[in-house]
């Protein structure tokens, strides 16, 4: 298995704490060893009561760390790395990056030639062990792909694509998880519609949701394999479905992460 010592999280915000917390429950590296960084420190405090070493200094995050993660807005990456690159050991270390379309080309601008530079897109799964996790590498950082891989398994499942294709994955992994939470909550209110209290109604529905995907991932069929095992004619279930058909459930679905993936595309313009 490969060992990984020491990591840096630069930027801790939503997606970076949730990191950070995403090592603590998987128990890859221990919380004293992964440094977390934020303009302002003492927002941290959670996860410096945590065990966590929380800091301002992002140069000072980065030494020693086997693995550095950049957690930053788009915009933010040139002034960061035009801080910490020069930190950076390409014999030692490995850079992933979470920005969403900050290409590795871009990256290497900043960092260089030689310093393996991967992308990540995770979710906020990541925090409870449960994110699906894309990566994407170029030809210089392809020894570096385990190393990427065994720090994303241990909190959830990891995929490697093309790098073109990191803007998709930020649709449908990173946003979808905030469509699948809202489909949760459209099937909680249902229930409140048919009679149940709120909090059962939300329960009823999130481990409905849950034991759905799990069904999906331990068996590997088609939805519709599944779905025409509680469909019979003349059925409860085929009559819900078709109605939420015609009110437009999954053309939405399908809308919805076209639009994002579109968003994606426009975050960041090298340059400006």
């Amino acid at each position: 298995m490969i060992q990984v010592d020491r990591v840096a999280i630069l930027g801790g915000g939503n997606l970076g704490s949730a990191i950070a917390r995403g090592f603590a429950t998987s128990g890859f590296v221990e919380p004293g060893r992964v440094s977390i960084t934020r303009r302002r420190a003492d927002l941290l405090g959670g996860l410096s009561a945590g065990g966590f070493r929380t800091l301002s200094d992002n140069r000072e995050a980065v030494a020693g760390a086997d693995v550095v993660i950049l957690c930053v807005q788009p915009q933010q990456m040139e002034d960061l790395l035009d801080v910490v690159a020069p930190r950076l050991d390409a014999e030692s270390q490995v850079v992933i990056s979470t920005a969403t379309g900050v290409s590795i080309a871009d990256l290497r601008r900043w960092v260089g030639p030689d310093i393996p530079v991967l992308r990540a897109m995770p979710n906020l799964g990541i925090a409870i062990g449960e994110s699906m996790t894309c990566l994407a590498a170029d030809k210089v950082s392809l020894d570096a792909v385990p190393v990427a891989r065994a720090v994303f398994d241990v909190m959830g499942s990891t995929l490697l694509i093309r790098e073109e294709l990191m803007t998709s994955a930020t649709a449908l992994c990173a946003c979808g998880i905030a469509f699948f939470l809202r489909a949760i909550r459209a099937a909680s209110q249902g229930g409140i519609e048919i009679g149940f209290h709120a909090d059962e109604a939300l329960q009823l529905a999130s481990q409905t949701a849950k034991g759905a995907a799990a069904l999906l991932l331990a068996q590997g069929n088609h939805p519709e394999m599944e779905i025409d095992k509680v469909t019979t004619p003349q059925g409860c279930t085929i009559s819900g479905l078709n109605e939420m058909e015609n009110r437009g459930f999954s053309s939405a679905m399908v809308r919805g992460i076209i639009r994002s993936a579109d968003k994606a595309g426009a975050l960041y313009h090298p340059g400006e």
